[in-house]
């Protein structure tokens, strides 16, 4: 189903509809969250609460064709907003071991999984190498995969200072990415280098 009938299904208070909304977003809205964030727990709460806002406001987006980079920005803006209320808020006491039974194992899996795995790695250390600006260029850009347009409307900024960003933000990236796999002894295309 197309955004718009979905929209349309939503609007009448089909809740196949607003499930089917809901599957086809969530990781998008998962992964904003967790580049603002930098916590699961934390990324997944607020996802649940965009959900939440999304449902009650869904007649705010009368442009469907809008409606990727509105959902973005009401992401975005949330995950901004918990970050001043985390930061008000006195940190805590780290998770005792005991309560971290669900942690993933690291345990790597065939070949072609350990290469990738390898590669997405490097490309997560790439991206936190990056300065904050160019991390949200990448994000928003190549990640999630809005236009220029959508992303100077979104961080109201005129298109030319969009572009020149993206381009920067790309540059930035690669050299990163080149930087860290010498180091490393990684192929960002695959294998190792050594």
């Amino acid at each position: 189903m197309e955004i718009p009938e979905l929209l349309d299904g939503c609007r009448r208070g089909d809740e196949l509809a607003w499930e089917a909304l809901v599957r086809r977003f969530q990781s998008r809205v998962y992964g904003v969250a967790i580049y603002y964030l930098g916590n699961a727990e934390e990324a997944r709460d607020l996802a649940q609460e965009v959900f939440v806002r999304l449902y009650r406001r869904l007649d705010a987006c009368t442009n469907d064709e809008t409606f990727v980079s509105w959902l973005i920005q009401i992401t975005r803006n949330a995950a901004i907003d918990r970050l001043r209320r985390i930061k008000a808020r006195p940190q805590g006491i780290g998770t005792p071991v005991e309560e971290m039974w669900d942690i993933p194992s690291p345990e790597p899996g065939p070949e072609e999984h350990l290469l990738a795995s390898r590669r997405r790695d490097l490309v997560h250390r790439a991206l936190a190498k990056l300065s904050r600006i160019n991390r949200e260029m990448i994000l928003l850009k190549e990640i999630q995969g809005l236009s220029l347009e959508s992303i100077a409307k979104l961080l109201g900024l005129p298109i030319g200072t969009v572009k020149s960003r993206s381009n920067r933000a790309r540059i930035e990236l690669a050299r990163e990415i080149v930087s860290l796999s010498a180091e490393s002894g990684i192929d960002p295309a695959g294998g190792d280098l050594t």
